[in-house]
């Protein structure tokens, strides 16, 4: 936010006293100008969606859209932070690193569970439960929660697509999504770009929006109909990835107890199928 509050400042003595005071409510609420359009900002400082569009061009911004942009980015990486340069942090000076780990893993599941609505957690599970299909999406860096998710629900729930990007026919796939089709989004700084593109052509279509992320505001946090933000510490692929999976894991357990007979019915058919393939090794003197 320190380079937004310096451009603030130097038109600052340019604005009028109602521009100045939309000005201040930007600095003073940033998160409230990520979250909300114009008209909801005009209310909130007294003024209107037109007064709100005029200072964020007097600031030198295009339009409002672009001030909200770039104070999302701002908020989602401090100025200056590098998410990779905190790797090895403080690893290197503890001597029994287990603990060390573990302990910190312990408190971001914590952090994160207490973060969530119960509410919306079971909205969200209703979601699952109700969705005719569910495509997962989650690429570079969570593609391997992605892939878990995917492969674990449709062993409970069936009719289940894991999102692959390139190698996946993405228009085919955003031509078959409708109203019915639910989209599960895990992302994850650095964002992927594909990620953000598929959910908002999944949204355009009709789908239901379950963002999995590290911060409500994040491109798919915002477009998301429920958001859960996982607490993990930087770089969330290399280590923060218990939190994550301990909310995905929550998510599966919900839904097997919410829809217990069915799941256990499809349990059951898929252990069958998996028998009839031979999908695992058998000793041959006891088969």
């Amino acid at each position: 936010m320190k380079r937004i509050k310096q451009q603030v400042k130097q038109h600052y003595n340019d604005l009028s006293q109602r521009l100045k005071h939309v000005a201040n409510f930007i600095i003073d609420n940033p998160k409230l100008i990520a979250l909300y359009p114009a008209k909801e900002i005009g209310k909130l400082t007294e003024t209107s969606e037109t007064t709100v569009i005029r200072c964020s061009t007097a600031l030198g911004y295009s339009g409002y859209a672009a001030l909200q942009e770039d104070i999302r980015k701002a908020l989602l990486l401090p100025d200056g932070e590098d998410p990779f340069q905190a790797f090895t942090k403080g690893i290197e000076t503890e001597n029994n690193t287990i603990t060390k780990v573990m302990e910190q893993d312990i408190e971001y599941i914590k952090q994160t569970y207490e973060k969530i609505d119960e509410a919306l957690f079971s909205e969200a599970v209703q979601e699952i439960v109700r969705a005719k299909k569910i495509v997962v999406v989650g690429l570079r860096t969570s593609h391997a929660p992605a892939n878990w998710l995917a492969y674990t629900l449709n062993i409970i729930k069936g009719e289940t697509i894991l999102f692959k990007g390139d190698i996946d026919d993405a228009n085919y796939l955003l031509t078959e999504i409708n109203e019915d089709w639910l989209i599960i989004a895990l992302s994850f700084q650095r964002y992927v770009k594909q990620t953000v593109s598929f959910v908002k052509a999944a949204k355009e279509k009709g789908a239901k929006v379950i963002a999995v992320t590290d911060n409500e505001l994040s491109p798919v946090g915002v477009m998301a109909d429920t958001t859960f933000q996982v607490i993990t510490p930087n770089p969330t692929s290399l280590k923060g990835m218990t939190p994550l999976f301990s909310i995905l894991n929550a998510l599966i357990s919900s839904v097997t107890v919410t829809d217990k007979e069915n799941v256990e019915a499809r349990v059951e058919y898929y252990n069958q199928s998996s028998e009839h393939y031979f999908s695992f090794y058998q000793n041959e003197d006891n088969s």
